[in-house]
């Protein structure tokens, strides 16, 4: 009678878990699409018939023509991880977050959800007013770099959720580590989108992660509305203001490609990037002499590194003394916006505002006064 009694009681809790909603999914159950970007082509977010779970799938996060895909399940109410999930789970919505890219701060702050962020990477580096707020009393750390992390203190913090980036590929060293201490991560890809609106789009994912899926959602069409309000749209036919881009970087200038973000955001501002060969899906060096010769032939020369004034740029290179733009006092830079440390706005919060990035780049090409909110004019 004992025996029945413990085969009883263990059939109805087996029975009770399974119609709690707490029986384990499979990967392959997330077919409801939750969530498909209109910009980005980075992530998606599905949905299972079986209980409120979502999952994350990020697409190619880092640089290359790799194949790569990484999984991300957000549990909701009793639901477990599959056992077989070689992924990453975490129970939503998560409350402490550890953001190893400046840019993942601005996808928080689109959302006003700043205070859920305990620790970041290179604390000097952040322009948020809420962030280094918060850091003075202590409520967000900075956890170090790459290879470099604080893993004592990264653990210590108790975070929910790390937001990781790659740039050739996955940091092992450093997922290694983070699976060994229990820690769920997630790769964001949004520096590799080529769209400045795909770019933004991966505060919808953000959003995913806090449980507010509607107001991301509705946050990005109001951003896209804006941006497509004052994209410009000229007859093939017209004039259009010729661009250069860069400085030289260790006696070598890379020329971003024709589907970049930033050549992108001069064609919608109404421009022309001045080099037209680079069709593939990154940045090519280009001799000096080559870039010399490009840069004549432009109406204006913008993003030239960490130059100040006229001055510095000239510094690098007497011959650049010569450049009609600069001549003609149509050097423009994006670091008005920038920490004691160097840290520039335009690559943190001009990630999530793409609407004034072109706003920007608009007011330049169109004559510009030095009423933009992250160039200046060099003098």
């Amino acid at each position: 009678m004992k025996r029945f009694s413990l085969l009883f009681l263990a059939l109805a809790a087996v029975c009770t878990s399974g119609c709690s909603g707490s029986a384990e999914r499979n990967l392959s159950d997330f077919t409801t699409i939750v969530y498909n970007p209109t910009y980005a082509s980075g992530f998606d977010i599905r949905g299972t018939e079986k209980d409120a779970s979502t999952l994350i799938t990020v697409h190619n996060p880092w640089q290359g023509n790799a194949q790569v895909e990484q999984h991300l399940i957000l549990l909701r109410d009793k639901a477990k991880a599959p056992r077989n999930f070689d992924g990453q789970a975490v129970r939503v919505p998560v409350r402490r977050v550890v953001c190893m890219s400046s840019s993942h701060v601005a996808l928080f702050d689109a959302l006003e959800q700043t205070d859920r962020i305990i620790g970041v990477s290179g604390l000097d580096y952040i322009l948020n007013p809420a962030i280094r707020g918060r850091s003075l009393r202590g409520e967000v750390r900075d956890v170090g770099y790459d290879t470099n992390l604080n893993f004592e203190l990264l653990t210590s913090l108790y975070p929910d959720l790390v937001l990781l980036y790659g740039v050739a590929g996955e940091n092992t060293l450093v997922t290694g580590k983070l699976r060994e201490l229990g820690i769920p991560y997630l790769y964001i890809g949004d520096y590799v989108e080529q769209s400045p609106l795909g770019k933004a789009e991966w505060l919808v994912a953000t959003a995913e992660l806090c449980n507010l899926r509607e107001a991301g959602a509705d946050t990005m069409r109001r951003i896209a509305a804006r941006y497509n309000a004052l994209k410009t749209r000229l007859d093939p036919a017209d004039a259009r203001p010729k661009v250069m881009l860069n400085t030289p970087y260790r006696d070598t200038w890379f020329m971003p490609p024709l589907q970049s973000y930033m050549v992108r955001l001069i064609e919608d501002a109404g421009g022309s990037y001045v080099y037209t060969r680079n069709r593939s899906n990154a940045s090519v060096p280009v001799d000096l002499e080559e870039a010399y010769l490009l840069a004549n032939g432009a109406d204006f020369w913008i993003n030239v590194g960490g130059c100040d004034s006229l001055r510095e740029l000239t510094a690098q290179n007497p011959k650049f003394a010569e450049v009609p733009a600069v001549v003609d006092r149509c050097v423009w830079n994006n670091n008005r916006r920038k920490t004691e440390a160097g840290g520039s706005d335009f690559w943190e919060s001009g990630v999530i505002h793409p609407d004034i990035v072109l706003r920007d780049l608009r007011t330049i090409l169109c004559g510009g006064s030095d009423s933009t909110y992250y160039y200046k004019r060099l003098e």
